[in-house]
């Protein structure tokens, strides 16, 4: 029954996009359509364990959410109104809500003017990334409508009071409503893409290295942004920058294994028990890094899929090709302003040509950007300590130890700087 019930809830969350986007594209009214998804997926979980999946089960739960949907609409008084001033601003061959009396479901699919598919999941991520949203709303939405998080589990994610993400969720759900279903024109749809993108990227940052509290890795975000990037591809099939960068989550994630110890402590790359890493992750990775970029002009994704590449295929950290991973990093670097992509730099810099070469790039790169974050100082700690500076060194994972809010990573850099106390080595 556990299995089963897991395959449900995989299933569940499948669907539940393109059941939103097939409600929104049909009917508009993103909060109560939600809310309608919502309670058939619940009653799909109730009755699906004992009665059997059904044969159509996008179908099911479709005209189950469109009955819950048209109930709400009938039961407002004030949806006559709201209908009468819309038809005035509607197009005549747009979408409207059903009359009074007619079951939107009992035609199935049918009934939502078209069969959904996949692109409604698309359409729903290019309207959750609209850009008069902030990145963090974004992200919220995105999780909320897409990824099926509950409010209580994406506040639990990015560490705020369940209040605090439902009032954000609410304010972007009021910026976009009255946006058009569709996806964008040609004109935006790269930059509109590009956001899509970005905003899966930092869900599985977030996911990978958690940026605060006492957990290094948050599965579910990792997991969730790597799903939602696979029904991207799916979507894009030859878009090399999905490509890339599904190539560079898979390669990255296939980590995961080995970057803990027994008591959750963070176990940096170049120490870990590469016999832990999942090699048919990273055998998936490799080869959808190849296809990403063999399917255009390099971007920043492929480029980064190409690196985590390199890291992955070093049988032992000693064996890591790092001139190709440094000439990697100089075609990067020059086409993304990204500071962590400079730190990266830095660090294959020392790698070739010794600590203090990539010291000096640590240096100018704090210089430039005018400020020390916790992860410039670790790196710095790092070089540091393998130029024979040890003094210098401890003060930088200090430092970076308080700056830093994950817990882990604070644990990780203050024994470095213990093992330096009095060690003269």
């Amino acid at each position: 029954m556990g299995r089963a019930t897991d395959d449900i809830e995989d299933l569940l969350r499948r669907h539940a996009p393109q059941v939103l986007g097939a409600l929104v594209r049909r009917y508009g009214h993103f909060d109560p359509a939600e809310d309608s998804v919502q309670e058939a997926l619940i009653a799909a979980a109730g009755q699906w364990p004992g009665d059997g999946i059904p044969d159509n089960p996008r179908g099911w739960l479709i005209r189950v959410a469109s009955r819950r949907l048209t109930d709400r609409l009938r039961s407002d008084e004030a949806r006559r109104r709201r209908e009468e001033t819309a038809a005035a601003l509607t197009p005549a061959d747009a979408f409207v809500a059903p009359p009074p009396g007619e079951d939107p479901a009992g035609a199935g699919s049918a009934a939502l003017g078209r069969a959904p598919s996949e692109d409604d999941t698309l359409t729903l991520l290019f309207l959750c990334c609209h850009p008069a949203l902030s990145p963090a709303a974004q992200i919220a939405l995105t999780l909320r409508a897409v990824g099926g998080l509950t409010t209580a589990e994406i506040a639990r994610a990015h560490l705020v009071p369940e209040a605090t993400m439902a009032q954000r969720i609410s304010r972007a759900k009021r910026t976009v409503r009255g946006t058009q279903f569709r996806q964008p024109d040609a004109r935006d749809r790269d930059q509109r893409l590009a956001a899509v993108l970005q905003v899966l990227y930092l869900i599985f940052n977030e996911g990978y290295t958690a940026t605060a509290g006492p957990d290094l890795h948050r599965t579910d975000l990792a997991r969730e942004a790597i799903r939602l990037t696979r029904a991207v591809r799916r979507l894009l099939p030859h878009e090399g920058r999905v490509t890339g960068l599904l190539a560079l989550m898979v390669l990255t994630e296939a980590r995961t294994p080995a970057r803990t110890g027994p008591d959750g402590e963070l176990i940096p790359l170049d120490e870990q028990d590469r016999a832990r890493w999942d090699r048919t992750a990273i055998a998936e990775g490799i080869a959808l890094a190849e296809e990403a970029l063999a399917q255009g002009p390099a971007g920043d994704y492929q480029l980064q899929a190409a690196i985590a590449a390199l890291h992955d295929e070093a049988e032992r950290a000693e064996d890591t090709d790092w001139p190709q991973i440094l000439a990697l990093y100089d075609v990067l670097v020059q086409r993304t302003p990204d500071p962590a992509a400079a730190l990266g730099r830095a660090v294959a810099v020392a790698m070739v040509h010794g600590p203090r070469a990539g010291l000096a790039e640590v240096d100018a790169l704090a210089k430039a950007t005018g400020q020390r974050t916790h992860r410039l100082d670790a790196v710095r700690g790092h070089l540091l300590e393998r130029a024979g500076e040890h003094d210098a060194a401890r003060t930088a994972y200090r430092a970076a130890a308080d700056a830093t809010l994950s817990e882990p990573e604070a644990h990780y850099l203050r024994r470095r700087a213990d093992r330096l106390n009095g060690s003269g080595t």
